[in-house]
């Protein structure tokens, strides 16, 4: 198995992508990784691997790429003049076959547009849906989309998302039947946005998809869904505040067995419990996002990974490759459903501003 890699895009430069893929390298047999950036920089991190990563360095080769895509940069732009950046040709490689999967950390605007370009659409999807995994009750896992990619979006494109996710969870994680839940304001059927009720009432329809309803933002990590559904304006908002409201709760926890000797004493006899919990909710360990909808596997790596984190996307993946997940997509999706408005309800909608 061969993934491609753009070592350029992440915060801290080359060195987190390189010593990341090496070490999934090790933890995945028979992995080769194909580094995109400039050859000078990515030949000087691997002189520089670990010697505990060392052995993995033959399983790194280096492909020249001269320029970077900025995480400022347009994605207009970014399809204009990115041809020689090291995701373009990250991208490329993986569209000619010669990769069954790409990781970048860089612009995600840009990534989406140039994957779009390259790998093109399964099933008449029109946008690619971003999905990562966060923790919840019960050390499960629950997939939330989109966050990010379509900031405002209709009913058709939030049962699209149900239906992605769907069969992510069904053949990447093995779920036999994915409970699939509307994130929502509430879980009254007249609450909502026009967009998400509709949606409700659409996926109500759906046959062999375990729709379970509308679902409030504790329900998520209460574990009352393994899909969770929604715009990419408030999928990116809820994803950013538990990163952040997991990092909190570490460093206040910290904090208060720190803060006084007896407490201290507890922090002492408390540290294996502390440790576990902490790798439970860092963020770091559910870093890698996927771009559901390509006609190929492409990961979005968060851009302040360091190397651990970088290793569970190339590991993610891994994953969706050996599941060929872009297949099962076609398949399942290849079908899309249509429904029609039933009689009265656009104009009736209308009328009350919805």
């Amino acid at each position: 198995m061969r993934i491609a890699v753009d070592a350029m895009g992440g915060d801290a430069g080359p060195r987190a992508a390189v010593q990341g893929s090496a070490v999934a390298v090790q933890a995945w047999p028979g992995l080769e990784v194909d580094l995109f950036g400039p050859r000078s920089l990515l030949e000087i991190e691997l002189e520089s691997l670990p010697r505990h990563l060392a052995a993995a360095g033959s399983h790194l080769a280096v492909h020249h790429a001269a320029d970077v895509i900025r995480q400022d940069q347009r994605p207009s732009d970014a399809l204009r003049r990115g041809e020689r950046s090291s995701m373009a040709q990250m991208l490329g490689h993986l569209a000619g076959k010669h990769a069954v999967a790409g990781v970048s950390s860089g612009n995600t605007g840009a990534l989406m547009a140039l994957a779009r370009r390259e790998l093109g659409m399964v099933a008449d999807i029109p946008r690619p849906a971003i999905s990562t995994a966060i923790p919840v009750r019960g050390e499960g896992l629950c997939y939330l989309l989109d966050l990010g990619a379509n900031v405002d979006v209709g009913a058709e494109r939030l049962v699209d998302f149900a239906r992605m996710g769907d069969v992510m969870a069904r053949h990447v994680d093995g779920l036999e039947a994915p409970r699939v839940a509307l994130l929502n304001v509430g879980s009254e059927g007249t609450k909502g946005s026009a967009s998400v009720r509709e949606a409700d009432a659409w996926l109500r329809e759906l046959p062999g998809l375990r729709y379970c309803g509308f679902v409030e933002g504790d329900g998520i990590f209460a574990g009352a869904a393994d899909v969770v559904v929604c715009d990419g304006f408030v999928g990116n908002a809820v994803l950013k505040a538990s990163e952040g409201l997991a990092r909190m709760l570490i460093e206040r926890v910290q904090t208060t067995f720190e803060a006084h000797w007896s407490s201290r004493l507890v922090g002492l006899l408390a540290r294996p419990a502390l440790r576990r919990l902490k790798g439970e909710l860092d963020p770091v360990r559910y870093n890698g996002a996927s771009l559901l909808g390509l006609a190929g596997i492409v990961i979005k790596s968060h851009g302040g990974a360091d190397a651990t984190g970088f290793s569970y996307a190339v590991l993610r993946a891994a994953r969706e490759v050996s599941q060929d997940l872009p297949s099962r997509l076609a398949q399942e999706l290849g079908a899309r459903p249509r429904r029609q408005a039933r009689p009265g309800r656009t104009a009736l909608n209308k009328s009350k501003g919805e």
